[in-house]
């Protein structure tokens, strides 16, 4: 993940490294979500790999349950459906850009939020992977399809890109390294532990939540890629030399006193 330590130049503008250095940086989180998310795609059509930890996983995690832990993991997947993400995505970009008085971040949030809704549901319906069995539910019926987990996709998008967002996004200024190591670890654990409640409470095989992560870091690459495009392009207009005027042009002024001397 990028850690914002940028450089910069005249006016707080990116410099040419750290622009280099944020796209370095989306390719890299481009790259690997998608080989992780194209994984567990082939390993779930061959039934191979990663899939056949599937059943293994589910049955274990069943076994292990207890009354605790069933009732806060219950609550922790309540709180992060896709629906409710999207929402609170929404009222998030909102509160900001009505407090900050500013559109582009809030706007770059709420779009991820959309775009991983609508993903989420595109490839649910392309793939048509059936659920664990019913019988293993602990939070009642659900009849939508398995691969990917929505509720882990939405949590990784919405934890990564606000942190992202909100220590600064592209330039914005500069942050401890610590300071980004922790805000993102902590955004990695709250989407493992969203994965987890999903795995425990029946509803997801594995293959689902890791597809469902490599989904969520591609997602937060592509709008580290979109803001540091969005610098880039200002950075070029706000350095860009001032027009020189035409020195082939006579002075009318000029020309005016050289007849009132002849």
């Amino acid at each position: 993940m990028p850690t914002f330590q940028h450089q910069r130049s005249r006016g707080g503008l990116q410099s040419p490294r750290s622009q280099r250095a944020l796209f370095f940086a989306a390719a890299g989180l481009l790259v690997a979500g998608e080989a992780v998310f194209w994984l567990m795609l082939a390993a779930v059509q061959t039934n191979s790999g990663p899939a056949l930890l599937d059943g293994g996983v589910h049955a274990a995690l069943v076994e292990g349950r207890s009354a605790l832990a069933t009732a806060v993991l219950a609550a922790v997947s309540t709180v992060t459906s896709p629906t409710w993400m999207t929402a609170i995505g929404g009222l998030v970009a909102l509160g900001w850009a009505t407090r900050k008085r500013e559109i582009w971040r809030p706007a770059l949030l709420l779009g991820a939020m959309v775009a991983t809704f609508g993903a989420s549901t595109i490839i649910k319906h392309q793939v048509a992977r059936a659920r664990p069995s019913a019988a293993d539910f602990l939070m009642g019926p659900d009849d939508a399809l398995s691969f990917p987990s929505g509720h882990t996709f939405g949590i990784g998008v919405f934890a990564l890109v606000l942190v992202y967002l909100l220590l600064g996004g592209a330039g914005a200024r500069t942050v401890r390294r610590s300071t980004a190591v922790l805000a993102y670890s902590a955004a990695a654990l709250g989407t493992l532990l969203v994965a987890f409640s999903r795995l425990y409470l029946g509803y997801h095989w594995l293959t689902d939540v890791v597809a469902s992560m490599g989904l969520a870091v591609a997602i937060t690459g592509l709008v580290v890629l979109v803001d540091g495009l969005r610098a880039a392009r200002m950075s070029m207009r706000a350095e860009a030399p001032a027009a020189v005027p035409d020195e082939q042009t006579p002075d009318p002024g000029h020309l005016a006193g050289d007849t009132t001397a002849a």
